[in-house]
């Protein structure tokens, strides 16, 4: 079989484990020359080691593919164009960016430090625009190019305690979809993948009541291996019509995931005032407002 990604040069961030490993992975077995980026820090995102991005980039080379390993941090500009710049100093072009780099600093929002909220929007969201923004000038000049940015359920729907990783979820669903429509003139596709998949990052998460305790044991039987085939997919040119879009990956499920639209609406001739929203708009409204749902009441059956 043709390889869908054959002789194309990728980025992957946050690649050293779980989701990003299995990303580059696959991509690098489809024929891509991968940029593994990890800086190797801990889930908060402290301390740094060489030596996941170096051990991913040897197990490449074992099975026979291409790749370099690359240290720098996502969550400053200049470090992050960097990342960009390691495509082009050893492969010579770029033709796909995958944006998974992450941390979490979880707390209930009134606890929440105003540096654990930086440093979350930091690397998730500004991440994802520094290493999107310096690729895009080499996507423009090529007429061609793919960004893959990770969201999550906790930013499309909800969840307890990650005000921080919420946020930037759901900025880079904006972002993806800017980039969509400001670039598809030059052919290059901007997508957003919500993945379910246990990984360090999970794991941080406390699991306190009985539902919590079996929400984990259902993560757990998720792989970061079920991610990677869709991420591989929007990177090719197969998808080439595919963009703007977000979809969640559950195990063997691929859900399209819906995006803000009117719902109801009401009227008034001679306009609104307090009280009349009160009395007649909002209670017409009400019938079609939005539980307070978390993702795991959304999602509620065990993976297929």
């Amino acid at each position: 079989m043709t390889k869908s990604l054959q002789d194309k040069v990728v980025i992957v961030t946050g690649a050293g484990r779980g989701i990003g490993r299995e990303i580059a992975l696959l991509c690098a077995a489809e024929g891509a020359k991968v940029v593994v980026n990890d800086p190797g820090v801990a889930s908060d995102g402290s301390g740094t080691s060489a030596a996941p991005a170096e051990e991913v980039v040897e197990e490449i080379r074992k099975a026979g593919g291409t790749a370099v390993a690359n240290f720098e941090s996502v969550s400053e500009a200049i470090p992050a164009s960097k990342i960009v710049k390691a495509a082009t100093d050893h492969f010579g072009r770029l033709d796909g960016v995958v944006n998974n780099a992450g941390i979490l600093r979880d707390m209930i929002f009134h606890k929440m430090s105003i540096e654990a909220f930086e440093a979350v929007i930091k690397v998730h969201l500004m991440g994802s625009f520094y290493v999107a923004h310096s690729a895009a000038r080499l996507f423009r000049e090529q007429e061609s190019g793919s960004f893959v940015h990770f969201t999550s359920t906790s930013g499309l729907i909800g969840n307890y305690g990650q005000a921080n990783y919420a946020a930037a979820k759901l900025g880079i669903v904006g972002l993806s979809k800017s980039i969509a429509l400001d670039m598809g003139r030059f052919n290059v596709r901007s997508n957003c993948v919500s993945p379910f998949a246990w990984s360090r990052m999970i794991g941080t998460i406390p699991a306190e009541t009985e539902a919590e305790k079996e929400r984990v044991e259902r993560m757990k039987r998720m792989g970061p291996e079920k991610i990677a085939p869709v991420v591989a997919y929007l990177l090719s040119d197969a998808s080439k019509d595919v963009t703007g879009q977000i979809f969640a990956v559950r195990m063997n499920e691929i859900f399209l995931m819906g995006q803000s639209r009117p719902l109801r609406s009401v009227h008034r001739g001679e306009g609104w005032t307090p009280q009349t929203i009160a009395e007649h708009g909002m209670p017409a409204l009400k019938p079609s407002f939005y539980k307070l749902d978390r993702s795991a009441d959304v999602f509620g059956w065990d993976p297929i």
